[in-house]
């Protein structure tokens, strides 16, 4: 045997490949892959295609009966619907009445929202500083209470508020000089709303606490231990280093608190068993009766759709206010 028989043969390396041509795809022929842009796009194109069709054509149906005459004669097709412009418009405007219900709609969600953020605050400060079992329990009550049917909370408060066998009419007689057994709270439009008002901001306390929360375990304990060291009491923490941080989550509660409070319907609808008085009355349901109880859908649609242009005021607001905060930080 020869040293040539031996001898284990040289590996040769492959031969390197030539680099493509500019402009030529990197991967095989035939196999597309999404641009990283597009694939937010097509996960979200499901829940964009449902919205859509959810939302889309009541929308769209909204702004066309807006401009136009449409009552029973034309919703039982006696009558074609007729194109008026912007004439539901005009007569809504020029409604002395739709002025005082708007005034009436934002003081109601104004004293709701402050309300809210205020007691869903301060209660979101106290579960911090309350043991463990006790902490539990509370935010088992706040998601009873969040979870219950705005239907059986308007009921319950019905019964609260009851001028012969109300809890709450009991309880405020047990004061000293003070009798309010048999006192209606629904006989005045304020006192009526009053406790609308308490029923709106019963419901919505519990999500601001739990969201609040959770924002509050984001506070650095480092930044209030050194605040405090710098000689800061109990609300020079709160103003200089709790706030500041939990500003873009107290925007984004403000801004929903608002919208949902403008937009309240059962609680008063419900209370009112069905029938809002005038002075019991906010944008919904003023919309809701000029179309189902006045029979007249185009100008419902109108004050609906006026509603809708207020609230994207809102969300204007909204976002104006997150673009500066993303701007700061």
């Amino acid at each position: 045997m020869s040293a040539a028989d031996t001898t284990t043969p040289a590996k040769v390396p492959p031969p390197r490949q030539a680099p493509p041509p500019p402009g030529a795809p990197d991967t095989p022929r035939g196999r597309r892959t999404s641009s990283p842009a597009t694939v937010p796009w097509l996960l979200l194109a499901p829940c964009l295609l449902i919205l859509a069709l959810v939302m889309g054509y009541p929308l769209a149906r909204l702004v066309t009966l807006s401009f136009q005459k449409f009552g029973q004669s034309q919703l039982w097709g006696f009558q074609p619907a007729e194109s008026v412009g912007f004439d539901n418009f005009a007569r809504v405007l020029g409604d002395g009445e739709f002025w005082a219900v708007v005034l009436r709609t934002i003081i109601f969600a104004g004293g709701a929202v402050v309300f809210t953020m205020v007691v869903g605050m301060a209660i979101a400060l106290l579960l911090q500083r309350v043991s463990g079992w006790l902490k539990v329990l509370i935010n088992i009550v706040l998601v009873a209470s969040w979870g219950m049917p705005v239907i059986v909370a308007t009921t319950v408060f019905k019964w609260l508020f009851d001028s012969d066998y109300g809890v709450f009419n009991a309880l405020l007689s047990k004061l000293p000089g003070v009798e309010m057994i048999g006192h209606n709270w629904f006989a005045s439009g304020p006192e009526g709303l009053a406790v609308i008002m308490l029923l709106v901001v019963w419901g919505a306390v519990p999500f601001v606490v739990i969201t609040l929360s959770a924002g509050l375990t984001q506070v650095p304990k480092e930044l209030e231990e050194a605040a405090r060291l710098d000689g800061a009491g109990a609300w020079g923490v709160f103003r200089y280093v709790t706030l500041p941080i939990l500003k873009p989550i107290i925007v984004m509660l403000t801004t929903l608190s608002v919208i949902w409070d403008m937009g309240v319907f059962p609680q008063v609808f419900v209370m009112r068993n069905g029938h809002p008085e005038a002075e019991f009355q906010v944008l919904n349901t003023y919309s809701y009766d000029r179309a189902f109880v006045v029979n007249d859908y185009a100008q419902g649609s109108a004050i609906a759709l006026l509603t809708v242009l207020l609230l994207l005021g809102v969300v204007a607001v909204y976002m104006r206010q997150m673009l500066k905060i993303g701007e700061v930080e």
